[in-house]
């Protein structure tokens, strides 16, 4: 008993750190169901720290999951499980992309991911249970579909990409350079990953999931300048600037700036006043500005550039850029004459 006891107390401590950094607006449980008759017992807890499992382990095992539900909109997401037994392994998943902002791990459809596999207490011995000796690894693929969010997202209905067994002790560590969720654009698929370890059914209990994590994948963002074209003349005053920003990524700072010259990335410019707008969201978004009465920040005629930029985990990128002439000097002609 002691030992299966120990395990979910370190079960509790990897799945509940997940959750940290959302309190304010995240309530967390942990759910335990016992084996072989299914009973399920949740136990609401805090976003991190230790505490024995509700019920005693029975011979059969006990699945334990971590949840945490979302207020506003009300959205649950299962962050973690695992299942303990007398003789079934134990099996972490951990998914690691360059965006940890958020207690969900998520990336950008153009960018790599890790998946870290554990696999410890697995036995080999021939008079060992079948379900002792091996792990099954799936991983599944499912799209959000066109500006979709994953709330209320049927999770039945993922498609299972690949299947393969694991049968000895260790850890796998796993590189992936794009994600595999289905759209016929790879920049702007949204959905998401999910991979997970499963025991072996025995006479027990069912076969079983040991660990699990997803990782949700957001699109490209794109943008648009309208109100100036490439190398218009502009005279006088400059005219009212939209900026059409679609997807800005989750956790991005996005904005506008100007400098002399032909466009050249990596030019810090002057941003434009009004232009600057921060997102820090759980689902991408898209906005549309309108600038107006700029003009102070432009101190010379001459070639200028407005360009889009937007800050995320992942580097700065240019959603789009105009450049134009700028002549607001005025020319008088004419003569003088006199009479005497």
């Amino acid at each position: 008993m002691k030992p299966i006891l120990h395990r979910t107390i370190m079960i509790w401590v990897l799945c509940g750190s997940l959750a940290s950094g959302q309190t304010d607006t995240y309530t967390n449980f942990i759910r335990q169901v016992q084996y072989p008759g299914a009973i399920e017992w949740d136990v609401s807890v805090e976003p991190s720290g230790q505490q024995l499992s509700a019920l005693a382990i029975n011979p059969g095992g006990a699945r334990f999951e971590m949840w945490t539900v979302r207020s506003s909109p009300l959205t649950s997401f299962l962050l973690d499980s695992s299942y303990v037994g007398t003789y079934i392994p134990v099996a972490l998943v951990a998914v690691q992309s360059e965006d940890s902002s958020y207690s969900i791990p998520r990336t950008r459809a153009d960018r790599p991911f890790t998946v870290n596999i554990t696999v410890s207490g697995m036995l080999n011995g021939p008079t060992d249970p079948v379900s002792s000796k091996s792990v099954n690894f799936l991983r599944y693929v499912q799209s959000y579909g066109v500006a979709g969010t994953g709330v209320g997202l049927d999770r039945t209905q993922a498609t299972v990409l690949t299947e393969s067994s694991i049968t000895a002790n260790g850890t796998l560590n796993l590189t992936f350079i794009l994600n595999s969720v289905p759209g016929a654009n790879r920049s702007k698929v949204r959905g998401e990953e999910r991979f997970s370890l499963f025991s072996l059914p025995d006479y027990q209990a069912p076969a079983s999931q040991l660990a699990s994590q997803t990782i949700q994948i957001w699109p490209v963002a794109d943008g648009t300048i309208a109100g100036i074209t490439q190398n218009q003349l502009i005279r006088f005053s400059l005219p009212q600037v939209t900026l059409i920003l679609n997807d800005l990524y989750p956790n991005s700072t996005t904005y506008a700036q100007v400098y002399r010259g032909d466009p050249q990335l990596g030019t810090v410019g002057i941003v434009v006043p009004g232009s600057g707008l921060v997102i820090n969201d759980s689902a991408p978004q898209s906005r549309v500005l309108n600038l107006t009465k700029y003009d102070a920040i432009f101190d010379s005629d001459g070639r200028w550039t407005i360009e889009i930029l937007t800050v995320t985990p992942f580097g700065v990128d240019r959603l789009a850029y105009v450049s134009f002439d700028l002549d607001r000097t005025i020319q008088l002609n004419g003569s003088f004459n006199s009479i005497e």
